[in-house]
């Protein structure tokens, strides 16, 4: 198996992935995933649909993340390994699809408006 090259996103957060056969190393930006991702949930989401499949420990990736805060980061993680296992193998698709992970969350923060002091934050009105 050649390496699969994918990336995900979700806010600023970008997760591009390179992912091969091997035995279950997950290295972020140099480091252990553990090390990376402090929080166990954290950890959990970004492994997510590698348990989905049940394909962990099946596979080396090498992640290269950059932008946005830890969770986005996390979570652009996650779908970007969801992508890379159904370039793999086509039958992953509707497990991975039925948890909601081939989906790239379009929420991102609202822009900040002209004459305000934050995107929907109004100056206090005054009368007179």
């Amino acid at each position: 198996m050649e390496t699969i090259n994918t990336s995900g996103r979700r806010k600023t957060a970008v997760a591009r992935i390179y992912m091969k056969a091997g035995n279950g190393n997950i290295t972020v930006n140099g480091r252990d995933y553990k090390e990376y991702f402090t929080t166990e949930t954290l950890r959990y989401v970004a492994v997510q649909s590698l348990k989905v499949t049940d394909t962990e420990g099946k596979y080396d990736i090498k992640v290269n993340l950059d932008g946005g805060g830890i969770n986005g980061q996390a979570e652009a993680l996650r779908l970007a390994i969801a992508k890379a296992l159904c370039e793999i193998n086509a039958e992953y698709r509707p497990a991975l699809k039925a948890e909601g992970l081939m989906r790239r969350d379009p929420r991102m923060v609202e822009r900040k408006k002209p004459g305000h002091p934050k995107a929907r934050k109004r100056f206090q009105f005054s009368k007179r």
